[in-house]
């Protein structure tokens, strides 16, 4: 990759958009899944999402091995994707980008409210 891709985001387009030509080939169930799976994860993404690519590719490597080995979807993700992608972002509790965004404004105030009092 260079800079130019990195700067562009042409990279990451160029990976979701394989992603999406690889999940589109699993049955209708997984697909469902990978939708929702997607849905869960980019919460926990970064200003450009570039730290989500590794873990959308091994959570789509997981759907199309369960597939190749005729599993159902709940046998490998359970009830719960929303859980399931949280641990794979980091656990319970990981932060999000609102959390993220929430604190630099927090601080951003307590500054301003600082230089007004003192």
């Amino acid at each position: 990759m260079n800079f130019w891709e990195r700067v562009t985001g042409s990279d990451l387009t160029r990976q979701w958009k394989a992603f999406e030509a690889r999940a589109a080939a699993l049955p209708a169930d997984y697909q469902q899944v990978w939708e929702q799976v997607k849905g869960h994860l980019f919460p926990f993404g970064d200003f450009s999402g570039r730290n989500l690519t590794p873990i959308a590719d091994a959570a789509l490597a997981l759907l199309e091995e369960a597939s190749a080995d005729g599993q159902g979807v709940d046998e490998v993700f359970g009830d719960d994707v929303g859980g399931f992608c949280t641990a794979l972002a980091g656990g319970q509790g990981a932060r999000t980008y609102r959390d993220r965004w929430r604190e630099q404004l927090n601080r951003n105030v307590a500054r301003k409210l600082s230089r007004l009092g003192g």
